[in-house]
């Protein structure tokens, strides 16, 4: 099987790669083993909330020579300040262009509600999640914080806590629909993904309409968790309409019904270009010849190979087994990558759980094109991008969204370029 591309990993970084490559007449194919990242989607992508120092971003433009200086080998720092900026201006439009809307600019970070309550940093939220630009003071006097009586994937105190040490008044009103007592007999099945089943049927939108009125009387605007419009687009709109003031979302525990919503459509517009998607199937080994890889296998494939003139690694970290820890080092599975991680294994980790923790910024090495290192030398035609690569740690700077898409598009440039042809292998 003959591609300009493929791309290893399913996920934000794979899809995003894959799209732009194939706008540009790629003939491409995905490989993923599964479940990505996405299904822990919050409803907004991070770019860059803090520097390794600590010291909080609040215009990520202008913090990436502070990065730089201070994480030399940061994926920001290798793109480098000039094409930083571009690339997130161009995802800004990327995303808007294949109909991803979402609020945010890369030069101004706004702060988003998150399920506890608090006001966090972040670069572009999806429409009707709650954000603010001000993380000091709220547009609300008064809000209804509204769930379903059982769930337990969100959790109102929490939240109405938060609220209230800012100075907002909080209600927290539950509620129940009889269609939805099918659903609750079995509680592992009492989640956003299920829920939204019943709360996007037409039918109930009236009941609906209803309840959120009256349970809101005296409020400026409701909080709600994401368990609605997962395949009705048009009902939260509606419910808005018809309640006349604002419905906010707030993301529940995994899995984010934005996250496979986001997931999905991704895979589907890329399915819509010609991609092929290969879900279920796994790379196993490779074959790499003078520093260039000439074919993959996979375990659904067996001996029959794939061969492209370039591949994208994005198999993610430690949480998808893109990366591969065990008592000495970490080591990368596929091609045996050369790997950036401290050699003292009590290095990894701090016993503080909340605390930094080293082994989220170990990954593959890569030079300034984010090709792959190997025995100290780059792989002409592997490329790696997102959560597989070295230097970043995404939970304590809030960047890892933005790196797997920045590095996506980084990636699919440095392959276009590469090429200098837009015309697809023929079989």
């Amino acid at each position: 099987m003959k591609f300009d591309t493929v791309i290893i990993g399913g996920g934000l970084t794979g899809l995003i790669s894959g799209i732009r490559l194939l706008q540009r007449g790629q003939k491409c194919a995905i490989i993923s083993s599964g479940q990505s990242a996405l299904h822990f989607f919050s409803g907004s992508f991070d770019l860059l909330n803090f520097l390794p120092d600590g010291s909080p971003v609040q215009n990520p433009e202008a913090s990436i020579k502070d990065l730089a200086q201070q994480a030399p080998n940061h994926p920001y720092a290798k793109i480098g300040e000039s094409k930083f900026v571009q690339l997130a201006k161009e995802a800004e439009k990327f995303l808007l262009e294949i109909g991803i809307p979402a609020h945010g600019s890369s030069s101004k970070n706004h702060y988003r509600i998150t399920p506890m309550g608090v006001l966090k940093p972040t670069w572009l939220t999806m429409p009707n999640f709650a954000y603010n630009e001000d993380n000091e003071k709220l547009p609300w006097k008064k809000v209804s914080i509204l769930n379903i009586e059982g769930f337990l994937d969100f959790h109102p105190e929490f939240i109405s806590e938060a609220l209230e040490k800012i100075h907002i008044e909080t209600e927290i009103k539950y509620f129940n629909l009889p269609e939805l007592d099918a659903v609750r007999k079995n509680p592992s099945e009492f989640r956003s993904t299920n829920l939204s089943i019943v709360f996007d049927k037409e039918e109930n939108m009236d009941t609906l309409a209803k309840i959120f009125s009256e349970n809101s009387k005296n409020s400026d605007a409701i909080i709600f968790p994401d368990c609605i419009g997962f395949k009705n687009t048009e009902i939260l709109p509606t419910l808005i309409k018809k309640i006349g003031k604002p419905i906010l979302l707030v993301p529940t525990f995994p899995p984010s019904l934005v996250g496979v919503r986001t997931q999905q459509y991704l895979k589907n517009y890329f399915t819509k270009l010609g991609g092929i998607y290969m879900l279920g199937d796994n790379v196993v080994h490779a074959d790499v010849e003078g520093y260039h890889v000439s074919k993959i296998y996979t375990h659904n494939h067996g001996d029959i190979p794939f061969i492209a003139k370039n591949i994208i690694l994005s198999s993610g970290s430690f949480f998808s087994q893109g990366l591969i820890a065990d008592t000495k080092q970490v080591y990368e599975p596929v091609f045996n990558l050369d790997t950036d991680y401290l050699t003292d294994r009590a290095d990894w980790y701090n016993s503080n759980l909340f605390d930094r923790q080293n082994y989220q910024q170990f990954g593959v090495k890569t030079n300034s094109n984010f090709n792959a290192i190997k025995d100290d030398q780059p792989i002409d035609n592997l490329f790696v991008a997102g959560a597989t690569l070295s230097g970043f740690n995404p939970l304590k700077e809030g960047c890892g969204a933005g790196v797997s898409i920045l590095s996506a598009l980084h990636v699919a440039e440095q392959i276009l370029t590469k090429e200098k042809t837009h015309e697809p292998i023929t079989q």
